[in-house]
Formats: structure tokens, sequence, C-alpha cells
């Protein structure tokens, strides 16, 4: 079993360099390449949930992504230490806003998406995800866990 763990300040672009890594260690591990991308864009979804979190809660605490290498399975784990109470309600996404009309002078996109997309997203992208209370060393936080089965 190999791990990679990557701690990152919460900078968006440090997303796109944890999805290259998780990508890597992903297709090292054994990951079918006709699902590197689901990997890709599931790690980047996460990532850049825990980066909008830290950047308005806490922004100088890292963001850690570990990286396992088990023999039959590949794991992701994205951890943040924000408040967990940041309004994520699946309830939210049945009042998901029309993103086609972002005409109504919306400053920002996080005006518009509300809470959970990103872990709805995850959700239809990885057959296996959990999603628990609790950031790294049992701060704050929750924790998005991730796994892909590896070619044995």
């Amino acid at each position: 079993m190999a791990t990679v763990e990557l701690r990152f300040s919460a900078l968006p672009a440090h997303v796109r360099t944890a999805r290259l890594v998780a990508a890597a260690v992903a297709r090292r591990s054994g990951v079918d390449e006709a699902v590197l991308d689901e990997v890709r864009l599931a790690v980047g979804e996460a990532c850049s949930r825990a980066v909008h979190l830290h950047r308005r809660f806490c922004p100088d605490r890292p963001v850690t992504v570990t990286l396992v290498d088990d023999p039959e399975v590949f794991r992701v784990v994205v951890a943040d230490e924000a408040p967990v109470d940041d309004g994520t309600d699946e309830g939210d996404l049945a009042d998901l806003t029309d993103l086609t009309d972002l005409s109504g002078g919306a400053a920002d996109l996080d005006d518009v998406v509300p809470p959970g997309v990103g872990l709805a997203v995850i959700a239809g992208l990885v057959d296996d995800v959990t999603v628990e209370q609790g950031g790294p060393g049992g701060a704050q936080g929750m924790t998005v866990r991730m796994s892909w089965p590896t070619k044995v």
C-alpha cells in the first residue's frame, strides 16, 4: 500500500495540481484508463469545494488530499476544516437556480449555485463515495472518501 498526501493552501490554482497528481497515482495504481476522467473530475470537484469553504471560513488552514494505492482499490480522501454547518442541505438541490440565466446581475457564481451541488456532482461520478463529518485529526469539517477498483 502506497500513500501520497497533498496539503495545499486554499487557492483555486492548486486544485488543478491535485487533479493531475490524483490521475497520475490512479494510473500507476491500475485504475482503468476509461475511468481516469471520472477520477480527475471527482477529485477536482471535491478539492474545489474544500478550497471554497477554506477561503470562506479558514483561509489559513490547508486542504488535505490523501491518495491510497491498495491492492484492489484506489482511494481518495479530501478533507476540509471548515464548519460543518456550511448550509449544505440535500433540499437545496431542489432549489437549483436555472444556471442558463446568469444575466440577473449575480456578482459571483456562488450566489446562484446552492451549497451541496459539488457533492451531488461527486455522487453522480463515483459509485463508492461517502461524506462524513470531521476533518483531519478530528478537526471540524467534512471528509469526502471516494474509491475506484483497480485491475488485479
